[in-house]
C-alpha cells in the first residue's frame, strides 16, 4: 500500500534557511531521497529544506510470519523501488532533470534491503549526472526534526539537544552538537523497546507488528496491575531483555493457574508492560539530561508514535523544565523525506558518496 504525504512548494524570497543553512533562492537545492532499510520502501522529494512529496510503500506480506523475513523485505524492495520514486517525482511536480542529488539510506539495516536501494540510487545519480549522498539511518530519525512541511509555526531544536530514538532495532540517546555532529551517549546492550512490545505482543496473541496494539489495549488497562522487571544497567545504556523474560515468565505461571489468564486480563497486560518500558526510557534519558544540563529533548524513531510515550514526554517537560521536540506521526516510522533532508544537510557541506561504497548493516556509536 503507497502513503502519500505531499506539501506544496513555498514561495521564497532572497534566501531560504533550514536550521540555519541559507541557500540562494535563484540557486534551489533539490533532493531525491530513497529509504530502504527495512521492510518499507520510501522515496521523498525536499527542495531547500522543505518537503514536496513522501510516498511510503508498505510491505503487508511480512504479518503472517510475526515479524519481517529480509528475503521477502529484498523482493518487496524491487518491486517497489520504481514506482515509489515515479510516485514521489510525481507529486512533487519534479522532474528528474531538476534534481541536483540523490539521497539514499546507505545503513543500518536488512543489508539485501539496503542493496536494493544503494543500487537504484548509484544507477540513477550516475544516470542523471548528478552527486551520491549516503545517509545513516540513525542520524535521519534525528535530523526529522528539520524537515519543513511549509508551515508558519514549525518548531527546530537548538543545539546542543539530546535526542531519544525509540524503534523496533534501536534503543539510543544521542548527544546532537550539530547537524553532522551526534554521539551516542547511551544504547541498549540487547533487545530494543520496539522489539520487546512486538515480541510480548506475540506471547499475547497481538497481530505483528505488535506495538500499536499494545497501545489501544493499554488506554483501558491499569498500568501498576502488574509489576515487572526493570533492568539496572550502569549509565545510560538500556537492557529489555530481562523484562521481556519477566513478562514470559509471568504469562507462563498465571496461565497454569487459569488457562484464561491473558485473555482475561489483556488489557492490564498491556497497560503494564507500556507503562515498564517508558518508565526505563525515560529514566535514562532524564540522567543523561541532567548530568549534560540539557533542556532541548528530541524523540525520534518508530517507537515515538506511542501515545503513552508522547505523553511522557508532555509530563517530563513540564515537571522538569524541558523544551521537548515531537516528530509528526508521518515522520515517527521510516520514510524517505529524513533521508532527503539529511542528504540536504550533506549536500550543503559537499559530503558527497563514491559509487563504490557498499551498504552496512550496523553503525558505530558516532553518528
Amino acid at each position: 500500500m503507497i502513503q502519500k504525504n505531499n506539501v506544496q512548494t513555498p514561495h521564497f524570497s532572497k534566501t531560504s534557511s533550514c536550521g540555519g543553512a541559507s541557500v540562494a533562492a535563484d540557486k534551489p537545492v533539490t533532493i531525491l531521497g530513497i529509504e530502504s532499510s527495512c521492510d518499507d520502501t520510501s522515496a521523498a522529494v525536499i527542495r531547500n529544506g522543505v518537503m514536496l512529496s513522501n510516498i511510503v510503500a508498505n510491505q503487508n506480506v511480512h504479518a503472517k510470519y510475526g515479524g519481517v523475513v529480509p528475503e521477502l523485505a529484498s523482493r518487496a524492495h524491487q518491486q517497489n523501488i520504481i514506482p515509489v520514486v515515479h510516485e514521489a517525482l510525481k507529486a512533487a511536480q519534479v522532474d528528474k532533470s531538476d534534481l541536483d542529488a540523490v539521497a539514499f539510506t546507505r545503513g543500518p539495516g536488512l543489508l539485501g534491503s539496503l542493496l536494493v536501494g544503494t543500487s537504484f540510487a548509484k544507477g540513477f545519480a550516475q544516470a542523471l549526472g548528478i552527486p551520491l549522498v549516503d545517509v545513516n539511518h540513525l542520524q535521519a530519525h534525528v535530523l526529522a526534526h528539520f524537515i519543513s512541511e511549509g508551515k508558519p509555526d514549525e518548531r527546530k531544536p537548538g543545539f546542543p539537544f539530546l535526542c531519544l530514538l525509540a524503534s523496533g532495532g534501536n534503543s539510543q540517546i544521542i548527544h546532537v552538537r550539530s547537524h553532522s555532529d551526534m554521539e551516542v551517549i547511551g544504547q541498549t546492550i540487547d533487545d530494543a523497546a520496539g522489539e520487546a512490545f512486538d515480541k510480548c505482543a506475540k506471547v499475547m496473541g497481538l497481530p505483528y507488528p505488535g506495538g500499536p496494539h499494545v497501545d489501544r489495549l493499554a488506554k483501558e488497562g491499569n498500568p501498576a496491575a502488574f509489576r515487572l522487571n526493570k533492568p539496572q544497567i550502569a549509565g545510560y545504556d538500556y537492557s529489555f531483555s530481562g523484562l521481556k523474560t519477566s513478562f514470559l515468565y509471568l504469562l507462563r505461571d498465571r496461565i497454569k493457574e487459569n488457562p484464561d489468564f491473558v485473555e482475561e486480563n489483556l488489557k492490564d497486560l498491556c497497560a503494564s508492560l507500556q507503562s515498564t518500558i517508558i518508565d526505563v526510557l525515560m529514566q535514562k534519558l532524564k540522567k543523561a539530561a541532567d548530568d549534560l544540563n540539557i533542556k532541548q529533548i528530541a524523540l525520534a524513531g518508530g517507537v515515538s508514535a506511542n501515545s503513552a510515550l508522547r505523553q511522557a514526554f508532555h509530563d517530563y517537560g513540564e515537571n522538569y523544565g524541558w523544551e521537548i521536540y515531537i516528530p509528526p506521526f508521518a515522520f515517527t516510522t521510516d520514510n524517505a523525506a529524513m533521508i532527503a533532508m539529511t542528504g540536504y544537510f550533506k549536500y550543503l557541506r559537499g559530503e558527497f558518496c563514491p559509487l563504490t561504497e557498499a551498504p552496512f548493516a550496523r553503525t558505530s556509536n558516532v553518528l
